[in-house]
């Protein structure tokens, strides 16, 4: 957009410096940098236009480029330069989407820790119990079941809640039962015979198996018109979701005084590593295909949401004063809004050292 414009771009880069290597084509630099945060595009004279002026040396330079200035253009072509990542962040999710939902079978589900109705998909909750772990030596070892997988029926009968699994096993004490069950990551079915225990150990249960129940939102794209708009509802079905889940987080953090429930569902580049590496372990390659690109689509959506806010330092934050100049005819003070941009980036820049230490301690320490 900025080259549309006539836009003088200094550098387009992947990722934040330090650089990694970049090459040179015409009057643009091309780099790939270490820090795989983000990406950047670097406009002459766009500091100056609220973060300190521009000093080309030479006056045959100046002169020459000036009108090719970020700050040179129209307060709506600088909206429009600013304004395009978001869109291209928000086109990108929807493309993964309909991939996504493409693959399933415009079939998926998510765990549900709010109550929120999706809207433009047919909606169906239901509760998995799943297995958390699994005692030393205790009938459900032996027998080969397995932690973090969900138990879909005993003797046949469906499982919906843990206290229905419990119940049914008691009535059991002594006797064999069936379970089915399923990984969480695959779609295979396994069938195991055990006798619960009539004596156990304090803690266990007779099949010494630790369990929780998950709720869950189906969702299904049954008909054409959902099918053809699903890339773009689903996306803003998950943002709308999120957002419900971090009132809620923030909710439960003022009522226990304690940053630790939100910081829980909080994570930074490390965080996002590490759930990177748990799907790339997913046996199942479809599924494996489908966690990497629901993956992608969230931090697609979630880029374009948070840096179209009026943040300072963000692109919403720069877009919030062209905006103000357009409307007013009048310009920000430069001053000022670079005061605001180098604020708002030390308080960003210190909330991801912050998270980023969370993330190292929740992996490495904990």
């Amino acid at each position: 957009m900025a080259k549309k414009f006539g836009i003088k771009v200094e550098e387009f880069g992947f990722g934040f410096p330090p650089r990694m290597f970049s090459i040179k084509r015409g009057e643009t630099e091309y780099s790939i940098n270490w820090l795989p945060i983000g990406g950047f595009v670097k406009l002459y004279g766009e500091d100056d236009a609220g973060a300190g002026k521009i000093d080309l040396g030479a006056k045959k330079e100046l002169d020459k480029d000036l009108n090719r200035a970020f700050f040179a253009k129209s307060a709506w072509q600088r909206a429009a330069v600013i304004f395009a990542g978001v869109v291209m962040n928000a086109l990108l999710a929807a493309i993964i989407f309909y991939t996504f939902l493409g693959i399933s079978g415009f079939k998926t589900d998510l765990p549900l820790l709010s109550d929120y109705r999706f809207f433009g998909v047919n909606q169906t909750n239901t509760q998995d119990v799943i297995i958390s772990e699994i005692a030393k030596n205790s009938p459900a070892q032996k027998q080969g079941l397995e932690a973090s997988t969900r138990i879909i029926s005993v003797n046949g009968e469906a499982i919906k809640t843990s206290e229905q699994f419990v119940d049914i096993v008691n009535k059991n004490k002594g006797h064999e039962i069936e379970i089915t069950w399923t990984g969480l990551d695959t779609n295979d079915v396994h069938k195991t015979k055990i006798i619960p225990r009539l004596v156990h150990p304090k803690n266990e249960g007779a099949l010494g198996v630790g369990l929780f129940s998950m709720s869950k939102a189906v969702l299904n794209y049954g008909t054409t018109s959902q099918k053809i708009f699903s890339g773009i509802t689903y996306p803003i079905n998950l943002m709308g979701y999120n957002l419900s889940v971090i009132a809620k987080l923030v909710n439960v953090s003022f009522q226990e005084k304690s940053t630790e429930p939100l910081s829980s569902g909080i994570s930074g580049p490390v965080g996002i590593a590490s759930i990177t590496g748990s799907i790339l372990e997913i046996k199942d390659l479809k599924e494996k295909i489908l966690g990497l690109l629901n993956l992608a689509g969230l931090l697609s959506i979630s880029l374009a949401f948070f840096n179209v806010l009026p943040i300072p330092a963000l692109d919403g934050g720069r877009l919030f004063f062209i905006l103000i100049e357009a409307f007013t005819g009048k310009k920000v003070n430069q001053r000022a809004e670079a005061i605001t941009h180098t604020v708002g980036m030390i308080i960003l820049l210190s909330l991801m050292a912050i998270i980023t230490l969370k993330d190292i301690g929740q992996l490495f320490i904990k």
